[in-house]
């Protein structure tokens, strides 16, 4: 139990700290006509990993590091909800309508494909 702790934990702080650079460093500022880039970018990418780790990953703990760790720290379900509600009160129902369902469909596609590369590589 303290080890899965731990290891959630170090997966956390390295995938919170990766999203920063990521989102608020390298994509700082960047949206394509109000469509929120870093955020999106990040759950896609985010996405495909945890797709991958799921196929390739066999230990508990490695799992418990990448998957809820550093995956659950580098996605950012939270700031997407608090964008598409921006988005939402500010009247811009078309892109947050394109943001909530580019967001879900997207994800779920890179969350299949690191799966079907994950296969791919394990065999």
């Amino acid at each position: 139990m303290i080890r899965g702790l731990i290891a959630a934990a170090c997966g956390g702080a390295l995938g919170s700290m990766a999203r920063y650079l990521l989102s608020y460093v390298a994509l700082a500022g960047i949206t394509w006509a109000g469509f929120p880039v870093g955020t999106f970018t990040v759950n896609a990418i985010g996405s495909l990993l945890i797709g991958f780790f799921m196929k390739t990953v066999s230990s508990s703990l490695v799992m418990t590091l990448l998957t809820v760790g550093f995956c659950g720290g580098f996605t950012t379900f939270s700031t997407f909800s608090s964008e598409a509600v921006k988005l939402l009160r500010a009247g811009d129902y078309p892109m947050m309508a394109v943001y909530i369902a580019s967001s879900v469909v997207v994800c779920m596609i890179c969350v299949s494909i690191g799966m079907w590369i994950g296969t791919l590589l394990k065999n």
